[in-house]
């Protein structure tokens, strides 16, 4: 740790990065000499499960790559993906980076949720891919004439033998290629494509690998169902599973009250060494876990450890975890870690903790800088696992480095320890979400957000804090319709609930900006093309807050349908 006199404070590892390799597709050639038939990837097939081997993957990605190469395309014209997560997707992906050729996962949400595609346009639009291609062209159909695309299917892109074209174009790719290009999640303004080079990808596996031994002694093993449009999803956990010569078991399953069944179905079948979920897949599949024995059992036969993501894990949530009995009676450690599209993976978790908020050391090679802003303290990166830029804008990538060549993350970061870095880092929120009350008190948006939820629990979905420039600190909330049916609430029970949340959370306050003083239930969902939800299912609390403007100031004048305490 290295303090400055202006109130910066630098953390780096003290662990140097090792080498890394060249180029995802080395991990692939890799694994097929020394593994061939271990089983890379599987997806469900009737009442099975249907598997690539990694002979097969490479074959096939080596036959795509000669294909996509013979079409022209080139590292100026992306492949863009708009499948979910599928082995078709993950054959066309490598087969297009094996040819130096970038790829482009786009939110399937902006294809099947979107009433205009308006999103999915724009994307297209400024990538200007050589091929589109869609697993399910049927599916896809409506998202695929809105962009005038016609699908290739994989079986055309396999036809072709491959040739030393493609050998001697996987042989030209440096570090510095791009591999892909993946569109931030929207959570404070549009997405924006973010050039993903080879190096940011390989290095950012070697510093996990370096801080988790144990991935060198056990093959990992996912069921997973974190979205590769994503880089926890594509970047993390599938290279995590390439990368170590694994098996990823691609889960259908959503965490969703419809879709978390199938999950456990999977689950009941392949039993992860590794698990990774969001806190609120986490939140649905809990019950399954506490109820059933036999789902238990299979689910921690084999489990090292688990990984939360994208959002604060609620202290209760972490609490029904670690007190969830298992075959051995061993703790299971909790883990975690901190990044954004433009970063990778920067932080990991890779030591106990007692609670959930931390998220860990930076990875060897990378530096974090955390510069003060307000009252609080913006993290910015540099390192080999930081993007060079956003994909054809230079005017966004000078914005978005300052003049030491770190990444401006508009994160809050603080030291767990001020006086001990090694603790590990604590994720405060975004630092463009906070505001001040009308007294000058600074309200910290992410912090008072997890305690409502938390306070509230099972009843909110989700919550926008308002309050800016006004008296006191306020919530649009969104009901968890699923809880409040099971609980078989009526809204004056819900209400009711919600006022003596609100009451609970006041007496434990230290003042005003930590504590929501009036709520204001949104029957209306947030809408996808208004932005004021990304695909990733975050609130965009700007547009939330710009969009519904008269029902914060209905909220903030005491209406007949704000909750007050």
């Amino acid at each position: 740790m290295e303090r400055r006199a202006d109130g910066t404070t630098l953390v780096r590892s003290a662990q140097a990065l090792g080498d890394y390799d060249r180029a995802v597709g080395d991990w692939l050639v890799r694994w097929a000499a020394l593994a061939p038939d271990r089983p890379f990837l599987a997806e469900r097939a009737g009442t099975g499960w249907r598997a690539v081997t990694y002979r097969e993957s490479l074959d096939a990605a080596r036959s795509i790559g000669e294909s996509l190469l013979a079409r022209g395309l080139t590292v100026r014209t992306p492949v863009a993906i708009l499948s979910g997560n599928s082995v078709s997707h993950a054959l066309v992906a490598l087969g297009a980076m094996h040819a130096g050729i970038p790829v482009a996962p786009i939110s399937p949400a902006y294809s099947l949720v979107s009433r205009d595609h308006a999103k999915l346009q724009a994307i297209v639009g400024a990538l200007g891919p050589g091929l589109v291609f869609a697993d399910d062209s049927v599916r896809f159909g409506r998202a695929l004439d809105a962009i005038g695309a016609t699908p290739t299917p994989l079986e055309a892109l396999r036809a072709r033998r491959p040739g030393t074209r493609v050998d001697e174009a996987f042989a030209s790719i440096t570090p510095d290629t791009i591999a892909k290009v993946l569109h931030t999640s929207g959570s404070t303004d549009s997405p924006k494509g973010v050039t993903n080079t080879h190096r940011m990808l390989c290095s950012s596996q070697q510093g996990w690998a370096q801080l988790w031994p144990f991935l060198d002694e056990t093959p990992p093993i996912l069921c997973d169902w974190l979205p590769w449009h994503h880089t926890v999803g594509g970047n993390g956990a599938f290279n995590l599973v390439l990368r170590n010569g694994g098996t990823l078991y691609v889960d259908e399953g959503r965490p969703t009250e419809a879709l978390i069944g199938v999950t456990a179905r999977n689950l009941r079948e392949i039993a992860p060494t590794l698990y990774f979920n969001v806190p609120r897949g986490f939140d649905l599949l809990l019950p399954l876990l506490e109820a059933d024995p036999d789902l238990r059992r299979a689910f921690y036969s084999r489990l090292e450890a688990l990984y939360y993501t994208a959002a604060a894990l609620p202290q209760n949530l972490w609490d029904r975890l670690t007190a969830l009995p298992n075959n051995e009676g061993r703790q299971v450690p909790i883990l975690s870690g901190w990044g954004s599209t433009e970063t990778t993976l920067s932080t990991r978790v890779h030591y106990p903790i007692d609670r959930p908020g931390n998220v860990g050391n930076p990875g060897p090679g990378v530096e974090i800088k955390l510069v003060p802003s307000g009252n609080r303290h913006e993290a910015r990166v540099r390192g080999p696992n930081v993007t060079p830029g956003y994909y054809r804008r230079p005017d966004l990538t000078r914005e978005a480095f300052d003049e030491e060549g770190f990444y401006r993350t508009g994160d809050a970061i603080a030291l767990a320890d001020p006086d001990d870095p090694a603790r590990g880092l604590i994720f405060e929120g975004r630092v463009a979400e906070d505001f001040k009350l009308s007294s000058g008190t600074w309200v910290h948006v992410g912090a008072v957000r997890v305690a409502l939820i938390a306070a509230c629990q099972p009843l909110l979905q989700d919550a926008v804090i308002t309050g800016h420039d006004r008296d006191e600190v306020g919530a649009l909330v969104f009901l968890d319709q699923a809880a409040v049916h099971t609980l078989g609430l009526d809204p004056a029970a819900v209400r009711r609930r919600l006022q003596q949340a609100l009451a609970r959370i006041a007496s434990a306050s230290t003042g005003s900006s930590t504590a929501p003083a009036r709520l204001l239930i949104l029957d209306e969902p947030p809408s996808l093309d208004d932005e004021e939800i990304t695909d990733k299912g975050y609130l965009n609390q700007r547009a939330v807050l710009t969009r519904r403007a008269a029902r914060v100031d209905e909220l903030h004048a005491g209406g007949p349908q704000a909750i007050v305490v």
